[in-house]
């Protein structure tokens, strides 16, 4: 047995308490990126989580990838918050075996875990998150369920898609077309850019920072309200070119009576 396992091992049967675990923008996590080791896979649709990780490991100084884990790993911080960035390197159907033996030895539990990876159901440079939920179809997903789980999160990474099922495959291990360079690039910019905001738990300045990279601003979160909302008019109030009510009658009584019957 590699010392790697034996050491991993040895943390297998200590379950982590509340306390212990690290918490979004508390403690520890553990970032990973999905994709397929090699450089024949290396600029692929599926690798898109590697590159993710790459571009925030780039632009914050972390430490040199190192094999570990059955993947390549990199630490570093994001504002106060130790982070670990992992590739599994047992390609995209296994990940799930590189992912729970990290998840073990670092004692994390699965809510300190966030994955990116690429999804077809978003068009092409768009960016959600996800907290929790089925794999929908997605193999490097569906490996992690079966190791640590479903409660882990996911910064879904929109390729589009193909147009048909049968063309998926292909689609995905293909490289990034030409005409893709420029919102992949500003996406993975937006990525390391907003990734401190992730680290500490802000979502929505996260994905601020997406939209802004990729000059989308209507994705953006909605400004603060810089002027007073207009405000209703009475319920009863009357036009202003009406006659007031209110105002002195100066008829006589019989004058009253008369216009009564007008």
């Amino acid at each position: 047995m590699a010392p790697q396992q034996a050491c991993a091992l040895s943390f297998m049967g200590a379950a982590a308490t509340s306390q212990q675990r690290a918490k979004p923008g508390f403690g520890m996590q553990l970032w990973v990126g999905l994709g397929n080791p090699g450089g024949k896979y290396e600029h692929n649709r599926h690798n898109i989580g590697f590159m993710a990780l790459e571009r925030i490991a780039d632009a914050h100084g972390f430490q040199p990838w190192r094999g570990r884990f059955q993947g390549q790993l990199s630490e570093g911080r994001l504002g106060s918050d130790k982070v670990l960035l992992l590739k599994p390197d047992t390609f995209m159907n296994l990940s799930g075996q590189s992912v729970g033996e990290a998840m073990r030895f670092f004692k994390l539990a699965p809510e300190d875990i966030t994955v990116f990876h690429d999804e077809l159901d978003l068009a092409p440079g768009k960016l959600r998150l996800k907290q929790g939920g089925g794999h929908a179809g997605h193999n490097g997903l569906r490996s992690i369920h079966q190791h640590i789980g479903e409660a882990y999160a996911r910064v879904r990474l929109g390729i589009g898609h193909p147009g048909h099922k049968d063309r998926v495959a292909g689609y995905v291990l293909s490289d990034f077309a030409k005409a893709d360079q420029a919102w992949l690039d500003d996406m993975l910019r937006g990525i390391a850019q907003g990734a401190p905001h992730l680290a500490r738990g802000d979502g929505g300045q996260f994905m601020n920072a997406v939209a802004l990279a990729r000059g989308d601003t209507g994705a953006a979160a909605k400004p603060r309200r810089t002027s007073p909302a207009p405000q209703p008019a009475p319920p009863n109030a009357a036009p202003s070119s009406a006659p007031s009510t209110d105002a002195a009658d100066t008829r006589s009584p019989m004058e009253r009576l008369l216009d009564k019957f007008r």
